[in-house]
């Protein structure tokens, strides 16, 4: 059958008909509607009374607890992917990089959306790093029948060779559609089967030793794979003189501009290690120049001075040929081929700029509005911020933010500016983003009884991807209670503008104690509030 899917999609289908059991993620763009898509599929099998062979496929805390579930489906025989943004690597790093050393026992396969450009993250990050940190396969599909093609594929490798597999996508992947053709005959869903070795998932520093061993030696068998695999190509040009090493996505932006005019070799790459052979035969062909085209950092052009004689100039991001920063486009890329460029104009000239602002009718508008008032009463008040829809509040009109780093700073941040000396010391996190990892600041914050005050701007709901599942949803206060903070300074506020003063007079007890306090803004996005209505009225 074929389907115009997005490539989130297409990954989410082809783990599907792989045979998936348990998709773990936690949201975040652009990787959200991979977890949506199969959340979507799993509640129409359920509305028809199919409750055969459900998939596991509820939102995680936070991207390490996800890891670390997934390898437990594995450890159980059972095929399972991980979902997050590249940020979110970062978080599950450490089970990522552990993970590689247990192995894995059912087909286990680790999904990063990068963000170059920054559309909606904090920085630009290439994932392809870290599949290399931990020495495992990765896969960077061009276009989106190949990312459904893909999954099958990651699976079946992942436990031929008892080892994670990393799937690299980019935002322009993930968000562009495309007609897939599915497979016909889907896969069953494997059976429980336990670890032949169980000392491979105990990582004593003994059994570690042997593990890293194998793994160390499997990268023969690796680098062996990629040369062979079908979605890596070598095709040698009339004039091989010249050769473009495309990875991912980069290969539609090269055939996009007419490549094969140009009578240049190519090689196609999308699935690493990479594939020396084909690189090394490009230049027995006679290749003088090699122009790197890959989204995100030089992770090949960097490996390529490795690769080929020192005679042979190679071009990339890192000499300027590309863009040094930033996603790539066909018009980039044409510019990299000496073409000529297209006349229309950009687009960016035909576009209005909008800039991002909060809902109307957004409770942390009134949050913001009470809080401003409040801070402007004391001399250098800092509010750290964190990562949400509330980080609007550092642009216009509320400009209340001193930083925003990453996911949980806002608490830590805080606490570090008062052990310093500041007063007062206030942090903005969100519900989701609490839980996510501000818990285990707020610890810290009780531990050292530091004087700062904790805003949670709680909507119900992780609202920046569009209203997923919030973890601690109607259970904050008792979460706070549990690390320590005492109950008579867990106080609770619902932002709307006729209760100001009583959220301002709240703030400003709140900041005149000296110790730990937090202070729960409650009220539901006014767009999950929306659909709820809607369904209601249906």
């Amino acid at each position: 059958m074929k389907h115009l899917l997005l490539g989130d999609e297409a990954i989410a289908q082809g783990a599907l008909d792989a045979g998936l059991s348990g998709v773990y993620a936690y949201p975040g763009t652009p990787s959200t509607e991979i977890c949506e898509y199969i959340q979507s599929v799993e509640a129409k099998k359920l509305k028809s009374g199919d409750t055969q062979s459900p998939v596991f496929c509820r939102w995680a805390t936070n991207e390490k607890t996800a890891m670390e579930a997934a390898l437990g489906m594995s450890y159980m025989g059972k095929r399972a992917i991980v979902c997050m943004k590249h940020v979110g690597m970062n978080v599950c790093a450490d089970a990522f990089m552990n993970a590689a050393i247990t192995g894995v026992n059912g087909g286990l396969i680790v999904v990063a959306a990068d963000d170059p450009s920054m559309h909606s993250s904090q920085n630009e990050q290439d994932s392809r790093f870290y599949g290399k940190f931990a020495m495992i396969p990765t896969f960077e599909p061009s276009n989106q029948q190949e990312a459904y093609d893909m999954m099958a594929a990651a699976f079946e490798l992942s436990e031929n060779q008892h080892t994670p597999i990393l799937l690299r996508i980019t935002t322009r992947m993930a968000h562009s559609r495309a007609v897939v053709e599915t497979v016909a005959q889907k896969q069953e869903q494997k059976s429980i089967s336990y670890p032949k070795d169980v000392k491979h998932f105990i990582l004593l520093p003994a059994f570690a030793k042997r593990n890293y061993a194998e793994l160390v030696e499997a990268q023969t068998d690796f680098l062996t794979l990629s040369e062979q695999s079908r979605f890596n190509s070598y095709i040698r040009g009339d004039n091989p003189k010249t050769l473009v090493v495309a990875c991912g996505i980069g290969v539609n932006y090269v055939k996009e501009n007419n490549f094969e005019k140009l009578g240049w070799s190519l090689i196609k790459v999308a699935q690493y290690p990479l594939p020396v052979g084909l690189i090394q035969k490009a230049v027995s062909d006679g290749a003088e120049r090699v122009i790197v085209v890959e989204e995100g950092q030089p992770v090949v052009e960097e490996l390529m001075h490795g690769l080929v004689p020192s005679s042979v100039k190679v071009d990339g991001r890192l000499t300027g040929c590309l863009p040094r920063m930033g996603e790539l486009s066909p018009d980039s890329v044409r510019h990299a081929l000496g073409l000529e460029p297209l006349t229309q104009k950009p687009a960016d000239d035909m576009v209005v700029a909008r800039p991002p602002a909060l809902c109307q009718g957004c409770g942390h508008r009134d949050m913001y509005a009470a809080l401003n008032e409040v801070a402007r009463e004391y001399d250098n008040s800092r509010i750290f911020g964190d990562i949400g829809c509330y980080t609007l509040g550092a642009l216009s009109p509320f400009h209340a933010l001193h930083s925003c780093v990453e996911m949980g700073a806002s608490v830590t941040m805080a606490k570090g500016a008062a052990d310093a000396g500041q007063f007062p010391a206030i942090a903005v996190i969100g519900d989701s983003t609490f839980t996510h990892s501000g818990i285990t600041g707020l610890l810290d914050c009780v531990n050292s009884n530091s004087n700062v005050v904790i805003l949670i701007s709680d909507n119900l709901t992780t609202g920046m991807t569009g209203g997923q599942d919030s973890a601690g949803t109607g259970r904050l206060e008792q979460i706070c209670y549990g690390v320590g903070v005492e109950k008579e300074h867990v106080r609770v506020v619902v932002p709307l503008p006729k209760n100001m003063e009583e959220i301002k007079q709240v703030l400003r007890e709140e900041i005149n104690y000296n110790g730990v306090s937090v202070v729960i803004a409650r009220r539901e996005c006014i767009q999950t509030l929306k659909r709820h209505l809607k369904a209601q009225k249906k």
